[in-house]
């Protein structure tokens, strides 16, 4: 595949993409230090802490049950490539999906994961409507 940009300006294309993603974006390496939260997650998650929880390990933010349920998925994703996405909850409260999807390099190598949220609710917005169509 040849890179039609630099890295650079796809890195700047990424991280604009997640900050303005309206879903918790939490991004964690192989050890389970959070390295980046978008401003969703970083909202979500203000009365433990919010940005201050960067560079923090994300096993302590979970209980026993859930930290081993964290590793089973990580040891689980370094068993193949094939292993990208897991669904880890539905919260009825809020309408809300959990995901932890896998990070890989160019050769397929695990370099960490990150947690999605997804809400199930409809978007109610008129389509283009800051448009004025």
């Amino acid at each position: 595949m040849t890179q039609m940009i630099s890295d650079e300006k796809l890195n700047a294309m990424f991280r604009s993409m997640l900050e303005e993603d309206h879903c918790a974006v939490v991004v964690c390496d192989l050890t389970h230090t959070i390295v980046y939260m978008n401003p969703a997650a970083a909202a979500a998650q203000a009365k433990h802490g919010g940005y201050e929880l960067v560079g923090k390990n994300l096993l302590n933010c979970h209980d026993p049950a859930s930290q081993e349920k964290i590793k089973q998925v990580v040891a689980w994703f370094q068993e193949s490539v094939e292993h990208n996405r897991v669904h880890t909850f539905f919260n009825p409260k809020q309408d809300k999906d959990g995901y932890m999807i896998a990070l890989r390099d160019g050769d397929g190598s695990l370099l960490g994961y990150y947690e999605k949220h997804e809400y199930r609710i409809k978007d109610e917005s008129p389509f283009y409507g800051e448009l004025g169509q």
